[in-house]
């Protein structure tokens, strides 16, 4: 079993190893969910993630024969990066063996630490199957991204790094995936200060731990499905689950739309680029845990790596969720002028036109009308709203696109 003194030693392992990472203070996070909201930047750590610390320790450990044999390990992103990192500060060999479907960015970041990178398979769990027979075959160790209990030490430093700061804690949320970052945190946590709150947030599409707890046992998901690929996992570890249900006061799981919304308020309030596996803290506070109003409670920004190509999708869709921005469908005549006085009247409503486009020709818009659809840049839920009323004050039949919502009540 892991233990805390597990974790102090590896305190002093990666005391020249790592970055000491940021715990900040957030006014505006704070008046928002109702609760005292400090950061814990791990989105700034080395490598972008919290990972570095779990294979910088584990790598500690090896003896000069296991470090002459290279270390072998599965990712598709952070784990990769970490092990990568880690191999190059002690001059070991790395294989990281990595789905075909892997972002390129991640490909190229791990590579640029001196790894030698396999692209294997479909899925993580292809990868992973790879990893452990390529591991064999060379007499290499295999370094797993959350199922041992020296990864787990090394994730458990962030608990000791918080407390160094923040004497008074009354919760800490933490993202669940196979559950390492969780297992270590919770450890340090509950054998120092066991009356701190220890929550794990997982994406409702990949709550394993959840379902899991529900059971009574260890659950295996057929399928997972979330924005926050980092933790999008279809079971916690064998080794962690124990440790979970043993230290873990709740689960909570967030949707997608939160987490789109978490990472986008970070970017605007905070400056600070999450992926989507580190902001589910925040999307559990802003979802509303009303056990934690007036808390004081830190979360675990645990990585930065999300991918760029995805990054104006999700900021779209966070600005939807936040009523900042709007989709509407609107049936007109088709007149001249009908578009100007439909335009004009959004316009007083100081809503922001983004993008319009016509459509004639689809079998269900009737002969002599047009459908628009519109992309509004809106000041909130609020200013939506009076906008949709204004439109159907007007008589117009507008649908708010993505909701199903029709804007004209009555006839």
């Amino acid at each position: 079993m892991l233990s805390l003194q597990d974790i102090e030693r590896a305190r002093a392992v990666l005391a020249d190893a790592i970055d000491v990472t940021p715990l900040v203070f957030s006014r505006s996070l704070s008046e928002m969910t109702g609760c005292q909201v400090y950061l814990k930047m791990e989105n700034l750590q080395k490598t972008g993630s919290f990972k570095v610390r779990g294979a910088y320790t584990k790598m500690s450990g090896l003896s000069a024969a296991e470090r002459k044999a290279g270390v072998f390990a599965a990712s598709a992103g952070n784990h990769a990066q970490g092990v990568a990192y880690a191999a190059r500060k002690f001059r070991v060999r790395s294989t990281i063996v990595m789905p075909q479907s892997s972002a390129i960015a991640k490909l190229l970041a791990t590579q640029s630490y001196g790894a030698r990178t396999v692209l294997w398979g479909q899925s993580f769990e292809d990868a992973f199957r790879r990893a452990r027979e390529l591991a064999r075959q060379k007499k290499g160790t295999f370094i797993h991204a959350f199922d041992d209990y020296a990864v787990m030490a090394g994730q458990g430093t962030i608990a000791l790094e918080i407390l160094d700061v923040l004497s008074q804690v009354d919760a800490v949320l933490v993202p669940v995936g196979g559950g390492g970052l969780l297992a270590g945190i919770s450890t340090a946590l509950k054998e120092t200060r066991p009356r701190i709150r220890v929550l794990g947030v997982e994406a409702a599409g990949a709550a394993s731990l959840a379902f899991s707890r529900r059971e009574g046992h260890r659950v295996i998901l057929s399928r997972v499905h979330t924005l926050a690929d980092g933790i999008a996992l279809k079971s916690v570890g064998r080794l962690t689950y124990p440790i979970l249900e043993k230290y873990v006061d709740d689960v909570v799981t967030v949707q997608e739309d939160s987490i789109a919304r978490a990472i986008t308020l970070l970017l605007e309030r905070k400056k600070v680029v999450v992926e989507g596996a580190g902001a589910v803290p925040l999307a559990a506070l802003l979802e509303g845990v009303s056990s934690l109003r007036g808390k004081r409670v830190v979360l675990i920004l645990s990585g930065g790596n999300i991918d760029v190509t995805l990054l104006d999708r999700i900021i779209e869709k966070g600005l939807v969720t936040s009523g900042r921005c709007m989709r509407l469908e609107v049936e007109l005549q088709d007149i001249p002028g009908a578009l100007s006085r439909l335009t004009q009247l959004i316009a007083d409503a100081r809503a922001n036109i983004l993008h319009v486009s016509h459509d004639r020709l689809s079998q269900d818009v009737p002969i002599g009308s047009t459908k628009v659809d519109l992309a509004l840049e809106t000041r909130g839920d609020d200013h939506m709203q009076e906008v949709l009323k204004i439109l159907t004050r007007k008589g117009y039949s507008a649908v708010l696109l993505g909701s199903g919502r029709d804007a004209r009540r009555g006839p």
